[in-house]
């Protein structure tokens, strides 16, 4: 599990992949790990209740970027007896 590094480092929601937003505006933050909704950031309701920094902490990913399509130099003929719609 990708965990934050050093002890006095606080695992922030917004960089965890168990963190959602809900459609509550009355609890509008939820953790999809420990599957509740909270008024505030989970980790915070976490160290309230457990009195521990979170343990499912697991850092967010980065996708690589899509790789670009080389542009098309020519089209190619369209076979016979069918239009193209371009």
């Amino acid at each position: 599990m990708n965990t934050v590094n050093t002890p006095n480092e606080r695992p922030h929601c917004q960089q965890c992949q168990h963190f959602g937003v809900s459609w509550e505006p009355r609890m509008p933050y939820l953790c999809r790990l420990f599957g509740f909704k909270s008024r505030q950031l989970p980790c915070l309701e976490v160290l309230r209740n457990d009195g521990c920094l979170c343990r499912g902490f697991l850092k967010k990913t980065m996708s690589q970027p899509a790789q670009q399509a080389a542009p098309v130099t020519s089209q190619p003929a369209a076979p016979s007896g069918i239009e193209r719609w371009v």
